[in-house]
Order: C-alpha cells, then structure tokens, then sequence
C-alpha cells in the first residue's frame, strides 16, 4: 500500500493572490460602471423644447441637475451662433442676450452626470412675433470718415419709454483706439423722434477707430416702441482736424487745420432781426447745388434763391453757402441767420469742412442756445450739462 501524495499548500498561493486582484480589480470597475449606467444628468432649457410661441424679453437659459454642463451651442434659424456664459461650476449657462422675435433657436448640450454617465440633447424652439419692431438708423454710416466734432448718433423709429432707456444704454458700447473718454446722452431729435447720441468729453482726435455695438435683440423698448429685432455693430474712423470760426463784428470765417490757420474768407452773417446762432455747430450734412425756400425758416414766401456749396449746421436752417444776390458780403451782416459767400469762397468751405467737422459761431446778438437735437448739436452743452443726459 502506498501513501496518498502530499499537496504542497505553497503550490495554490499565486492562484489565490491571483483570485484576490481579480475581485479587487472587479469591485473597483464594478462601483464606476454602476455609476456611470445610473441616471443622466437632467438638462432643462428655457423657453421650453417645442414651443411654437416663446415669450420675449427673457434670455436663453439651460441647466443641468445631478451632473455638469460639458458643451452648449445655440444657433438660430440663420446659423448665426448665439453667444453666452456658462458658470464657474459648470451647471448653468446664459445667453449674452434676449430672443428675438419669430426666430427659431437650435440647443444642443453634452452634459456629464456626477456619476459619469455621459449624455447629449437637441431642443429646438421659436419666439412669439412681436406686435410692432423698433429699427434705428445711424450716424455716421459704417465705414464712413468723419471730422473731429462727429458724435455717435441713434435715432429710432418708434418712441423708447422712459423706464426702458437705462437697459438700452447699457446694451450699447462704444470701443475706441486709441482709448477716449466719452458718454451717452438722450435726445430730442428735430423730428420730434427719439435719439440717443455718444459724444467724448473733448474733440476726437485725427485718426481715431470707433466700433459700436448694440446688443439690442430682444430688449423691450415699450408699450408704443415696440421690440428690438436685431443687434447692431458697424465702426467709422475719425479724419483730419478741420475747423472753422465765424467771427460775426469782422463778417469773417477763418480755417483751421491741426490747430493752425490757413486761411480766412468774408461774408455776411444773420442781420440784429435774424442774428446767427452762436456756440459750437457740427457740420450734419453738404449740398452742392440747393434752393434757399424762405417758407421753411418762418418767413413765408419772401425769398426763393439758388445757391451753390451748401454746408448744412442746424436742421432748422444755420447753413454756409454762397450768396451771390447779397451786395454786402464781408461788409454788413444781413442774411437771416446763415453765413452767405461769393461761391468761390463757399466751396473752398464746403471742400475743407467734413461732416462732424465743427463750426463756431463768435460775436452774435443772438442768446439762444440751439437744442442739441437741432442737428448734431452736442458741443452747445458743457461735459457736465452732457453727461445729465444719460439714463444710468
């Protein structure tokens, strides 16, 4: 009889090291698997998915319960991309601006639960149209020179109530290079519309950029304004420093560029019953060729003249221009408020003065201020005067 073999115990040691990394490997794959194959992170997005009706003047908003948000992209119905912040803690994010009336918004999201899973959804979504849209127009154009005086300038089309300026003005920015000093300012238009201008506190200087931006979509304007449609952004550049002054006693304008004199010319300005208004004028507007109607300054049916090299000041009728029937020119003032020429020195004006170039008016009897919304007036009004204007 022969005894049975001895199993040496150290022969099955490496199979249970073995078993013992397998199950810690296992336990260890098993916790995040089991977390990861649990609920995914709840994302919600306002206005809701599917509305066909989404209400205006509120933003896009998305948030994430159980878990973070990893990508949010929003686009509307143009493929234009929709800008906006996500948090620190990554559960919410916020669009720059509001919705836009009748436009449909695409939101795709990723988001990761705080068990890891994974997770991605589309919602797709259309604004309500709004009853009336506000539009404006700008001054000066895009890409347009301009001179030293020239101030940012909105006019809207529809009337913006009081309690809604101050969200309008900050949704506005004015970006300048190199940097200048500057502040928004509500106004009459001679219209009678609203407007709202940005003039620095001093002249700009020669070759200055200017970017404006107005974050506007979707701001409420007010009950008989309406809604914003759209965002705005265009930018001009400052030109040469060209001005003139008007000494009214010497019936003179004399030319200054960079500060220096170049030359002067003669003429007549407003007679004692029609003085020329005083202080500092910005140049809004020329005309080569112009009939001066005296119906539209309150004079009725007085006058009806052709004129040459029209440089337009006030919108109520402070021109420069050539005044060939005026027998007094460089002698007497006797026009009804404009600076009259011989056509020869009114062109020389109109070809040195640019619009936003800056014309002021010295000597004259007249006391009164003209209204900032008279034209491009914002130099009539001192930095402090100005800066009340603004609705902040």
């Amino acid at each position: 009889m022969h005894a049975a073999p001895r199993r040496h115990p150290a022969r099955f040691l490496p199979a249970l090291i073995a078993t013992a990394t397998v199950l810690t490997a296992c336990g260890g794959t098993g916790t995040a698997s089991s977390k990861a194959d649990g609920p995914a992170a709840k994302v919600t997005v306002t206005p809701a998915a599917g509305s066909k009706q989404a209400k205006l003047g509120a933003p896009i908003s998305v948030r994430a319960d159980g878990g973070k948000l990893t990508s949010v992209e929003v686009k509307d119905d143009q493929g234009a991309k929709v800008e906006g912040q996500l948090t620190s803690d990554g559960t919410s994010w916020k669009s720059a601006g509001k919705v836009r009336p009748k436009t449909t918004y695409t939101v795709k999201t990723k988001a990761k639960s705080d068990g890891g899973k994974e997770s991605a959804a589309t919602s797709v979504f259309t604004t309500e149209q709004a009853d009336k849209v506000n539009k404006l127009t700008n001054t000066p154009g895009n890409g347009q020179t301009v001179g030293t005086g020239m101030p940012v300038s909105i006019l809207f089309d529809h009337p913006i109530a009081k309690d809604r300026r101050a969200e309008i003005e900050k949704a506005l920015k004015v970006t300048t290079q190199p940097h200048v000093q500057g502040a928004w300012g509500w106004v009459k238009d001679w219209s009678g519309k609203d407007r709202i201008d940005w003039r620095p506190k001093d002249y700009w200087p020669a070759g200055t950029k200017v970017s404006v931006k107005g974050a506007l979509s979707g701001i409420d304007s007010g009950d008989t304004g309406g809604w914003f449609a759209r965002d705005y952004n265009y930018g001009f550049t400052i030109g040469a420093d060209h001005k003139a002054v008007i000494d009214v006693p010497s019936h003179t304008l004399t030319m200054y560029e960079n500060g220096k004199n170049i030359g002067s010319v003669t003429g007549s300005a407003g007679s004692p019953q029609d003085p020329t208004r005083g202080g500092v004028h910005t140049v809004r507007s020329k005309n080569a060729a112009e009939t001066m109607d005296s119906s539209t300054i309150g004079h009725g049916k007085e006058w009806m003249l052709d004129s040459q090299w029209v440089t337009h000041l006030t919108a109520s009728g402070t021109f420069l221009h050539s005044a060939p029937w005026n027998k007094q020119l460089g002698v007497a003032n006797t026009s009804h408020g404009c600076f009259g020429m011989t056509t020869s020195d009114a062109k020389k004006v109109y070809d040195f003065l640019t619009i936003g170039s800056t014309v002021e008016v010295k000597g004259t009897s007249n006391p009164n201020k003209t209204d900032v919304g008279n034209g491009l007036e914002v130099w009539q009004e001192s930095w402090s005067q100005w800066r009340n204007r603004s609705a902040l």
